[in-house]
């Protein structure tokens, strides 16, 4: 972004980003100018998609959220220095969380079955998104100090390619069906697009604006992008690289950049950094249906389908916690604690992972529960 505008957000990454525009000319013309966003619901992408089923647990909490709704089980330090992280992955196959520590260069490998790290990928300046992509035993680090995605082997640990040349990279994610990993690119140079059979770059996709965050939407098959100086949704058809729809997030939403998607009952939600706004979107028919205040400078989600809970974090160390309760969302708490801004969940143990930049003098992931009473909703 340039810069971003919500308070809270380092200053070192907002002028990384300036930097970044300014020198090297990273201004793009929109994709479709002066296009108004698209009508309806999202198309059906790549041609062979299935409809998720719905969940075989309720969509609402099986017990009532007390006090600040998550309580800590452990803290498991973390090497590095006692500086800012970023986006985290899951890896459900193995049970490792793959941990961006942005301030150090780094991505950190924890097995959360037995709470301790496995190793560390290093030489990865300002690391920011990063996902795991089982199927092809990788791990995909956007590595914005270097304009880079590094592919990182998740048996060895090591990095077996750098690819892209991308001012400013982000958010990501996989499309299985594709063999594709698609990565934002925030200072506004389009979607780079990642061949997983070859580690090689396929395609850039203008999307007309700066992007924060990528996701698969699993009902759609289409690819979601958080155009945030659009105020837009934008998806892509992951097997025809093309854009198919431009959704408006409203006045309502100032720079959506972080979102998440439950597939099962068609919701997004969406995080306005500007703002402090959390906003729900109908995929059927793209319509913001409800929104909600959270944090200043919303960044990070996570879901917890299962249980029906939702996280999100932001850069003011805030994290609020809602119940998805069909269409709307239940406030159920908070959870304070200093550059708490990136949290995830393992949905089979339904415990959730906080990295703190400094607790004592040393990073730490903070490993905590969920709170509830045998009391139902």
């Amino acid at each position: 972004m340039l810069p971003r505008r919500q308070p809270g957000v380092p200053i070192l990454r907002t002028a990384f980003i300036l930097l970044l525009v300014l020198s090297l000319g990273l201004v793009t013309a929109p994709l479709v100018p002066d296009a108004a966003a698209t009508t309806g619901g999202l198309p059906v992408c790549a041609g062979t998609v299935a409809t998720p089923a719905p969940s075989t647990e309720p969509a609402t909490p099986t017990g009532t959220a007390t006090g600040t709704a998550l309580t800590v089980v452990e803290d498991v330090p973390l090497p590095g220095s006692t500086s800012r992280f970023d986006y985290q992955s899951l890896d459900p196959t193995t049970g490792r969380l793959y941990i961006a520590h942005m301030g150090a260069g780094q991505v950190v490998v924890v097995d959360t079955a037995n709470r301790t790290v496995v190793g560390t990928v290093d030489d990865l300046p300002m690391v920011t998104g990063v996902r795991a992509v089982p199927d092809v035993h990788r791990v995909h680090a956007a590595v914005a100090g270097d304009h880079q995605v590094a592919v990182i082997d998740d048996q060895t640990l090591t990095v077996i390619a750098r690819l892209g040349d991308v001012g400013f990279p982000d958010g990501l994610d996989d499309d299985p069906a594709s063999g594709r990993v698609f990565v934002s690119d925030e200072s506004g140079g389009g979607e780079l697009v990642i061949d997983t059979a070859t580690d090689e770059v396929e395609a850039t996709i203008d999307l007309g604006g700066e992007a924060g965050n990528t996701h698969r939407d699993a009902g759609s098959g289409c690819i979601l992008v958080a155009v945030q100086t659009r105020g837009e949704l934008v998806a892509i058809d992951p097997g025809s690289l093309h854009v198919v729809g431009r959704y408006a997030m409203g006045a309502g939403c100032d720079g959506p950049h972080g979102f998440l998607i439950d597939a099962a009952h068609r919701l997004a939600f969406v995080t306005c950094e500007g703002n402090a706004r959390l906003q729900i979107v109908d995929l059927a028919t793209m319509a913001v249906t409800a929104g909600y205040d959270v944090g200043d400078g919303p960044d990070v989600l996570a879901l917890d389908p299962g249980l029906g809970r939702l996280y999100v974090a932001s850069e003011a160390g805030l994290v609020s916690v809602f119940a998805e309760q069909g269409a709307v969302l239940q406030p159920l708490g908070e959870y304070r604690a200093p550059h708490g801004h990136t949290v995830a969940v393992d949905p089979a143990t339904h415990l959730v992972y906080l990295p703190l930049e400094d607790v004592g003098g040393t990073p730490v992931l903070r490993i905590m529960a969920p709170q509830t009473s045998s009391k139902s909703p």
